[in-house]
């Protein structure tokens, strides 16, 4: 009872955090005309409606208000979800059902299916699973597909440690713990793996709500005393749109239609007088109000003017000497006197000023001096102790660091050697930073990594990253000159890689220079190279932790380089595994790895074996444009090789360059390492001894074809003889890819 009391007391508080408060020079309308605008204190904004003929003609936008319990619910038709907010940015906040497990007073209810509805969850929410020492897994299978995401909490029992009593009440992994949702979900069921035959319970949760409640608790358990919490749905109206739009929507993205002087109402794009639209990322489609608008846009004249002016903050901004006055689009401040005496008035005034601010700045120059001085050298040491310093001098006093290859840049020496962090200077941006294009004084050309966020965790990557460069010496892999600590976030320097990544000329179609069969089999034995390199060769064993097309760079020779070491560990000789939270990238990570949070040299081998499919087919590592049951690469590989239609998805370029031994041969070393038993894939370094065999021979047939083609034209001799039209591989098809063989009649 004070679960659920304290629940309705959240929800109050986060949703009047949560409403904008602006004032309107005139009421907007809400609903259609004669049509209700509130179910009990819930709004019901148009496109949506209580009724017939209230909403657009789309019945998931109807909404029924229940009167049975005494109090009005608003519930959404179709899926009898109860509407606790409707927004008309494009957004809708339901209540959804909590998944209990081995709970005796708890029944488990599913969340609805959404599939073929406008309807999708937000990633504003957050999957959150409580429970001591449980792995809870959202699954989503829409269409044949299935995208898994989950997490796992550690198990511990703060009833009996009162110095742990401050965790109750937030999810840091024990007892409590949360993981982002899987774009594009629109159904998913609910799984659990407890360790023990306690009570267990997940659900997904609007992230907003869900931080709100924690603050307010005292213990996040306290959830178990609820059934349902809430949740964000997008709403989209593509499929909807002749009734919202009217006409069609031009090409280049401008309005089409005209105003209807009969209905009073522009019969086109959005309704309003003062709108405008918005095509998102996830391809949704809305309507906005102008700016110094608000209301409805889908309603003929429900954009309002906003009196910014009754606002205090606007009014503040023009008094004394003016005065705030609202404006369309807008507000301005205007003189409270006379325009002749205004002008004497401000002259004198800036004068007054003026001379007042020189006496001030020569007497206070030699203080400011002194001031931004010590200012500086007091920035410098916190920016040095917060990015990490004394986390890198302990690593140099170890001995883990080796300094001479670790140069200590100037922060003003690189800001001008990125012309002040130019955006027309990124060459790309990830999870823990963005990658400026440099040039030092000496002409040196260097690509500047600044991270994004500047706490325990990222300074954690950040110096992780150098300790593991500074060990690494290997010709395929980037290479770190040095780092800035003393800046507001750290900064690494890396030798500059001119041409990009193989992703962009694998998925991009670059007609400019596309890649040829040898080139492709070069990079794969140069990146298998490097990664047996680190976790053989190297000082420590490296596992890279995450290996995908983005984090292989092409020289100015193309040749490869493996980048991005942020998440990259090294672990002692007698380590055979590291047991971390799941870290990667869809598409790419191992199943093993996923499923028991143990981390691998095998799991680095699964990453590479997505790579090179990508290689050989040309094909991203996740598509929505390929069949149902194919829309992973691993999944649409290993079917094609199944139903022996392996060379109908070898990309073009590949089967016109390549033969068929040295196809089937990569494509045989491919399957094996994407076998779902780790032990079972071969090492780095066994991976790397065949494609170093596959990419000589077809080097040494290309040279001697060469030579046999330039003694032909200097003797100028006409005869004929026989033309090889395999390679060295050839002879090992039969006995090595067995498996494979039958695909060459396909």
């Amino acid at each position: 009872m004070a679960a659920q009391l304290l629940f309705h007391i959240t929800l109050l508080v986060w949703s009047m955090s949560s409403t904008e408060v602006l004032v309107v020079a005139s009421e907007a309308p809400i609903a259609k005309p004669y049509c209700p605008s509130h179910c009990g204190s819930i709004e019901i904004p148009y496109p949506f409606g209580i009724g017939a003929g209230c909403h657009i003609k789309d019945n998931w936008f109807q909404v029924l208000c229940d009167n049975s319990t005494g109090s009005p619910r608003p519930l959404l038709n179709g899926t009898n979800l109860e509407v606790l907010e409707i927004s008309v940015d494009g957004t809708l906040k339901v209540r959804n059902p909590i998944a209990f497990s081995n709970c005796s007073d708890k029944q488990t209810r599913q969340a609805v299916n959404l599939e073929r509805s406008p309807f999708m969850f937000s990633q504003e929410n957050i999957f959150t699973a409580v429970g001591c020492g449980v792995m809870a897994t959202i699954t989503s299978s829409s269409e044949g597909v299935t995208i898994s995401a989950g997490c796992r909490s550690e198990c511990y029992d703060d009833s009996t440690d009162s110095t742990n009593s401050s965790s109750l009440n937030t999810c840091n992994g024990v007892n409590c713990c949360q993981t982002v949702i899987p774009p594009f979900l629109s159904a998913y069921n609910t799984s659990f793996q407890p360790s023990n035959s306690s009570c267990s319970y997940a659900f997904l949760v609007d992230r907003e709500w869900f931080e709100s409640f924690a603050k307010n608790s005292t213990n996040i358990s306290a959830t178990s005393d609820m059934d349902q919490v809430p949740v964000v749905l997008q709403w989209n109206l593509y499929h909807s749109t002749f009734d919202i739009f009217g006409t069609f929507v031009q090409a280049n993205g401008s309005r089409s239609g005209y105003w209807n002087e009969t209905t009073d109402e522009f019969d086109g794009y959005c309704r309003s007088y003062n709108d405008s639209y918005s095509i998102s990322e996830s391809l949704r489609l809305k309507c906005v109000c102008d700016y110094g608008h608000q209301g409805n846009p889908y309603l003929p004249k429900g954009c309002r003017d906003i009196d910014e002016c009754q606002d205090p903050k606007y009014r503040a901004e023009c008094e004394p000497e003016y005065v705030c006055y609202n404006r369309n689009n807008g507000w301005g401040c205007k003189s409270r006197y006379p325009e002749t005496k205004s002008r004497v008035k401000v002259i004198f005034i800036g004068i007054g000023s003026g001379l007042g601010l020189i006496v001030l700045l020569i007497g206070a120059w030699w203080l400011v001096k002194l001031w931004k001085k010590m200012k500086n050298i007091k920035l410098k040491k916190k920016f040095f102790k917060q990015n990490g310093g004394l986390l890198l001098e302990q690593q140099l006093s170890s001995g883990e660091v080796n300094v001479e290859k670790i140069k200590l840049f100037d922060a003003k020496e690189l800001e001008k050697a990125t012309d002040r962090y130019n955006v027309d200077r990124i060459l790309g941006q990830g999870g823990q930073g963005t990658v400026y294009k440099g040039m030092l004084a000496d002409g040196r050309i260097v690509a500047v990594k600044k991270s994004k966020i500047v706490d325990g965790g990222e300074v954690g990557q950040f110096i992780n990253e150098i300790v593991i460069l500074s060990q690494i010496n290997h010709r395929n892999v980037v290479k770190l000159l040095g780092c800035c600590l003393e800046t507001e976030v750290p900064l690494l320097v890396y030798e500059f890689i001119p041409k990009g990544t193989i992703y962009q000329y694998l998925h991009e179609h670059n007609e400019e220079f596309p890649l040829t069969w040898e080139m492709r089999l070069r990079i794969s034995a140069e990146v298998a190279g490097a990664l047996s390199y680190l976790h053989s060769a190297a000082g420590f064993p490296i596992y890279h932790r995450d290996i995908k097309s983005t984090n292989i760079l092409l020289d100015d020779r193309y040749r490869a380089k493996v980048a991005d070491f942020g998440t990259s560990r090294s672990v002692s000789l007698d380590q055979t595994h590291l047991t971390t939270f799941v870290h990667g990238t869809f598409g790419y990570l191992d199943p093993e790895y996923f499923i028991s949070s143990q981390f691998t040299d095998k799991s680095d081998v699964y990453g590479f074996g997505v790579v090179l499919v990508e290689l050989l087919t040309g094909e991203k590592p996740v598509s929505l444009t390929r069949s149902q049951e194919a829309r992973g690469l691993v999944s649409y590989f290993n079917l094609s090789v199944e139903e022996n239609n392996l060379f109908d998805i070898i990309d073009a370029r590949v089967k016109v360059d390549g033969t068929t031994g040295d196809i089937l041969a990569v494509a045989d070393l491919a399957k094996r390492c994407l076998d779902m038993n780790g032990r079972r894939r071969p090492t780095m370094k066994e991976v790397a001894m065949e494609l170093e065999v596959i990419y000589k021979s077809i080097s040494s047939s290309n040279t001697q074809q060469n030579r046999e083609e330039a003694e032909y034209v200097r003797n100028e001799v006409i005869c004929p003889w026989d033309v090889a039209t395999g390679s060295a591989m050839d002879d090992y098809t039969a006995s090595s890819f067995e498996s494979l063989v039958p695909l060459m009649s396909s």
